[in-house]
């Protein structure tokens, strides 16, 4: 048995042990102090506590879990409210996934409506299989490259070894000829630092608050995804609440997905910018670095939906298909159709 699977054991008897008390709430999140997301979800969790509920904060990194395992902590009650990063928990339900894949939405405005059209086929799937419903449904923003290396485009990260956290993902990469590493984000700074990986992917905010800039020399801003996340409940907890403590609990959250989705179509400028010489709040949470910023090609862009379209959607299709037969179809109904986009 696995060191995490472990601790996931032994937090699930501890939590087992503890009287059940409806409003009280423990709350397990991956966000940290120096995260932009911070703030937001300390509101929340404040607007939480004036609404009757007694929350408990807990995150992955001090108690030592992985995020991967995130679903089924949520899924057994654990913590009535775990956030998840979907591309982490996809290896779980592949369904999962189809809510970002790699290339379909390169622009917050684009995700907004994916998520938008999928979201209630996507908890419908998570609460079939985990027993678990995503109350808020967010973006990190959008996801670009870091090196640390001198790069050009695409075409030069052909043979170098990069960072990847969902399939989707690696298909992309390897379509361009460079070798997906799957990382957790924790792992990616020593990754950087060691040579272990050349590049990395996340968004502009999580590589500035990451330390990212300290072992890497250039960035190439092309987005490829918007690394959706979410604050995902228990069901069987949340239907034991009052009709008044669900409403409450769910305004909460509607609240902070907005807050998340403001955070991530307003901030990545200002990272980005702290990033690459430019002008840099003082007294903000973001530090002052001077990495080289690339420009992004049109080629490039276009190279990106091509491969969606040509290999991204169908391998996806292919590997949820396994689980959930009728995979395309309900993306094509959901995503596909606002986007304009389908699987054959």
């Amino acid at each position: 048995m696995s060191f995490s699977f472990r601790l996931l054991a032994t937090a699930c008897a501890l939590a087992a042990a503890q009287p059940a008390l409806a409003q009280d709430v423990r709350w397990l999140t991956q966000t940290q102090p120096n995260n932009s997301q911070y703030p937001t979800e300390i509101a929340a969790i404040e607007a939480a506590t004036t609404a009757g509920f007694t929350v408990t904060r807990n995150e992955f990194q001090v108690l030592g879990l992985n995020l991967a395992d995130s679903l089924r902590m949520a899924s057994a009650g654990t913590f009535q409210i775990v956030t998840t990063q979907i591309g982490s928990v996809a290896r779980d339900d592949a369904f999962l996934e189809g809510i970002d894949l790699i290339g379909v939405s390169t622009d917050m405005d684009e995700l907004k409506i994916a998520v938008d059209a999928y979201r209630d086929a996507f908890n419908a799937r998570l609460e079939e299989r985990f027993g678990v419903k995503a109350l808020a449904i967010w973006p990190f923003g959008p996801q670009v490259f870091l090196c640390n290396q001198p790069i050009e485009n695409l075409d030069s990260m052909r043979g170098l070894k990069v960072r990847s956290f969902t399939a989707s993902m690696s298909a992309l990469l390897e379509d361009v000829g460079a070798t997906p590493v799957t990382l957790s984000f924790p792992e990616v700074y020593p990754a950087l630092q060691r040579g272990v990986a050349s590049c990395g992917v996340t968004s502009p905010t999580s590589a500035n608050t990451g330390k990212w800039p300290e072992v890497t020399t250039h960035v190439y801003p092309l987005a490829v995804s918007g690394s959706v996340q979410a604050h995902i409940v228990n069901m069987g907890w949340f239907n034991g609440l009052s009709v008044e403590q669900q409403a409450a609990l769910t305004g909460v959250m509607s609240d902070l997905e907005a807050g998340m989705w403001e955070l991530a179509t307003t901030t990545n400028d200002t990272a980005l910018a702290c990033t690459t010489g430019g002008d840099c709040p003082e007294g903000g949470i973001y530090t002052a670095y001077d990495l080289t910023l690339v420009a992004v090609t049109d080629a490039d862009k276009a190279r990106v939906s091509d491969i969606a379209k040509a290999k991204i959607l169908s391998e996806w299709a292919g590997r949820c298909s396994a689980t959930f037969p009728d995979c395309a179809k309900v993306w094509n109904d959901t995503i596909g159709a606002a986007r304009g986009l389908s699987i054959e």
